[in-house]
C-alpha cells in the first residue's frame, strides 16, 4: 500500500465507514441504533454472524467497478477491518460524522496493532504505519470522545437492565381527565322509573318520569394500564386494567337502559360497577400470527371492537368522542367477551375477519352478565355473538365494511335490553309488562371512510337490525323489533397542527321501524332522536392532547316534543 492509501481511506469513508463503525461495537459490546427492546437479541445474532467479512465478494453491493473497489479490498483483505450489515450488503452510500470515522480508524487500529504483536512485519510496512500514525493523531480527540461514550452506554444499559421492567412485556398507560356539562331547553320526559329500572303503569304503557334540575358539572378519570407481553416478536399477550370514576351530567336525562348512551363521552365513565376508580381486568387476549395471512386473537375477555365496525375516523382516541358517534349503536351485544377471532389479509384490497365471543363484560360485575364463565350457562349459551366482516379498500384513501353479527341474548329479569341488549336501546317485554324469553337478532352494517383530500374526510355507518320477540305467557303474540340507525360525518385532519382532527357528526341512534309496542322503555312517543356532534383533537406533544367537544341531542329519548339537551366535554388526554 503506497501513500495513495491515505488519499482512499477519507474519500472511501465518506461513504462507507457506518460499517466500521460497527466493527468497532461489536469489539466494545455497543448494538447499533436500529436494535430495540423487541428485537435486542436477534440484532445481536446477526452482527455476530457479519461482524467481519473476510472477502470483498462477500459484500453484494459493491462492483469491481465502483470507484473505491480497490480501498475496500485493501481495507477488507489485508487487513480485515470492514464489516458488513447481516443481509450481506456494505451500503457505502451513506454520509458519516468524524466519529463514525474514527470508530471506523479505530477498528483499523486495532488490527493493525494486532498483526504488529504477531510479528507480521511482512503485512505492514513503515509507509503504512506513518500514514495510521497521522490518522490516529488526526481523530485523537473523536476516538477519545468514542470511547467515553461508549463506556456512559455500558454503564447505563448496566442500570437498565438491572431495573427493567421485562424483557418480554412493554408497559403503556392512557389517562383521561374530563370535565362535562350538561343543561335542556326545559323538563325532559323519561321513560322508567329510574335510569336504571322500566316499568308500565296500570294501563300497561311504560311509566315515565319527567327531569327538571340541570345536572352540576362534573370533572372524572379515566385509565388504562396496558401490558403488552411478546414472546417472539410477533405475537402479543395483552393484559388491560382500567379504572375510572366518571358518571356523565348526561345521563340524568336518560330512560331507563339508556344510560352512557346519548351525549356522554365514551370517556366519562366509571369502566365498573361498585366504587370509584375501582381496578379490574378489561381486556386479556394472546394474539399470533399463523403463516403470512391469519391472525388469530383468543382469550377470556376479547374486545370486540378491535376487529370489527373500525374507522379512521371514529377512534375515541382522535376522532369523534361519543358512545353514539365511535361505533354502531346497535353493535354489539357483547363488548368484551370469551372466544376467538380470526383475521384474513385476502390480498392488499381484502381481509375477512370472523369472531364468536361469549360474554363477559368488565363493567357489570355478576354472573348475570358475566355468562362466559358461569357454569350454569357457560361459553354457549347466551349471551354470545358471531360476527363476519369483509373489508373492501379499492385505494388507500377509502375503505368499505360490510359486517353481519348474529347475537344471542339472555333475557334478564323476564326482559332484553340495557347494557347487554344491544340491538335494543332500552327494554323490552312481551309488551304487557310480562316476560319473554332469551332472544335473537340478526344486524346488518355497512361502514366507511374516505380521505378525499388530505385536508377532507368523510365517514359514516347505516345499521339495520330485527330482534325477536318471544313472550313467556301462552298465548300472546311473537313479534319483532325492528330498527335502524344512521351515521353521516365530515373529517378535518391536520387541522390547525400535524397529527389534529375536527370531526363533524349527524346521527340517528335508534329509530324504531317496527315493534315499538314491545318496547317498555326506549321507544318514546314515537319521534325519533338525532344528535349533532363536534369533537377536536389537538396533539400538544406525542403525549398530552386537548379533546374538546359538544353534543347537541334533539328528540331526546325519541320523544318528539321533548326540548333539546346540550352537552360539552373537555378532555385532557395523556399517554406514555
Amino acid at each position: 500500500m503506497d501513500s495513495g492509501f491515505f488519499c482512499q481511506v477519507k474519500a472511501t469513508a465518506k461513504i462507507t465507514l457506518w460499517l466500521s463503525l460497527l466493527a468497532a461495537s461489536l469489539s466494545i459490546g455497543v448494538l447499533p441504533v436500529e436494535a430495540n427492546e423487541n428485537n435486542l437479541e436477534s440484532s445481536q445474532t446477526d452482527l455476530d454472524i457479519m461482524a467481519q467479512v473476510t472477502s470483498v465478494s462477500q459484500l453484494s453491493d459493491v462492483q469491481p467497478t465502483d470507484w473505491a473497489f480497490q480501498a475496500l479490498q485493501s481495507l477488507v483483505e489485508r487487513y480485515g477491518c470492514i464489516a458488513g450489515y447481516p443481509d450481506g450488503t456494505y451500503r457505502g452510500n451513506r454520509a458519516l460524522t468524524r466519529y463514525e470515522f474514527a470508530a471506523g480508524l479505530n477498528a483499523c487500529l486495532d488490527r493493525v496493532n494486532e498483526l504488529i504483536a504477531t510479528a507480521s512485519a511482512d503485512v505492514v510496512d513503515k509507509q503504512d504505519l506513518d500514514t495510521l500514525q497521522a490518522l490516529q493523531a488526526e481523530f485523537a480527540a473523536e476516538i477519545a470522545t468514542m470511547r467515553r461514550r461508549v463506556d456512559a452506554l455500558e454503564t447505563q444499559t448496566a442500570e437498565l437492565e438491572a431495573n427493567q421492567f421485562s424483557t418480554t412485556t412493554k408497559l403503556t398507560a392512557n389517562i383521561f381527565l374530563n370535565v362535562t356539562g350538561a343543561f335542556a331547553d326545559g323538563d325532559i320526559t323519561a321513560e322508567g322509573t329510574s335510569v336504571f329500572v322500566p316499568a308500565r303503569g296500570a294501563d300497561g304503557r311504560p311509566v315515565r318520569r319527567t327531569i327538571s334540575d340541570d345536572p352540576n358539572v362534573t370533572f372524572s378519570d379515566y385509565l388504562f394500564l396496558n401490558f403488552n407481553t411478546s414472546f417472539t416478536g410477533k405475537d402479543s399477550l395483552v393484559t388491560q386494567l382500567v379504572a375510572g370514576n366518571g358518571n356523565s351530567p348526561a345521563n340524568t336525562f336518560a330512560s331507563a337502559g339508556l344510560f352512557n348512551t346519548f351525549g356522554v363521552p365514551y370517556t366519562d365513565q366509571k369502566g365498573v360497577t361498585g366504587a370509584d376508580n375501582n381496578v379490574i381486568v378489561r381486556e386479556l387476549f394472546y394474539s399470533f400470527p399463523v403463516g403470512k395471512s391469519l391472525q388469530f386473537t383468543v382469550g377470556p375477555r376479547v374486545n370486540w371492537f378491535r376487529h370489527f365496525d373500525n374507522n379512521r375516523f371514529t377512534l375515541y382516541l382522535t376522532g369523534a368522542s361519543s358512545y353514539n358517534s365511535i361505533g354502531s349503536t346497535l353493535l354489539n351485544s357483547v363488548d368484551r367477551g370469551s372466544g376467538a377471532v380470526v383475521a384474513w389479509e385476502i390480498n392488499d384490497q381484502f381481509k375477512l375477519t370472523a369472531g364468536y365471543l361469549g360474554e363477559n363484560t368488565e363493567f357489570l360485575s355478576g354472573s348475570a352478565f358475566n355468562t362466559s364463565s358461569n357454569p350454569s350457562q357457560g361459553l354457549f349459551k347466551p349471551t354470545n355473538t358471531i360476527t363476519a366482516e369483509l373489508a373492501f379498500a379499492p385505494g388507500k384513501n377509502l375503505n368499505l365494511r360490510f359486517l353481519y353479527n348474529r347475537s344471542n341474548i339472555q333475557a334478564v329479569n323476564g326482559r332484553v335490553g340495557g347494557a347487554i341488549g344491544e340491538p335494543i336501546y332500552g327494554f323490552v317485554d312481551d309488551g304487557f309488562g310480562g316476560s319473554i324469553e332469551d332472544a335473537t337478532a340478526n344486524t346488518w352494517n355497512f361502514n366507511f371512510d374516505w380521505l378525499v383530500t388530505q385536508g377532507i374526510g368523510l365517514f359514516g355507518r347505516y345499521t339495520y337490525a330485527s330482534t325477536n320477540v318471544k313472550p313467556t305467557t301462552d298465548g300472546r303474540l311473537d313479534g319483532e323489533v325492528d330498527v335502524q340507525a344512521i351515521q353521516a360525518g365530515l373529517a378535518f385532519p391536520d387541522l390547525g397542527k400535524e397529527g389534529a382532527l375536527l370531526t363533524f357528526s349527524y346521527l340517528r341512534p335508534f329509530a324504531v321501524l317496527d315493534g315499538r309496542n314491545f318496547l317498555v322503555s326506549g321507544g318514546g312517543d314515537g319521534g325519533v332522536q338525532y344528535e349533532f356532534e363536534a369533537t377536536y383533537y389537538y396533539p400538544i406533544t406525542d403525549n398530552i392532547a386537548l379533546v374538546p367537544a359538544f353534543y347537541l341531542i334533539a328528540n331526546p329519548n325519541n320523544f318528539s316534543d321533548n326540548p333539546n339537551i346540550y352537552v360539552g366535554n373537555l378532555r385532557a388526554q395523556f399517554k406514555f
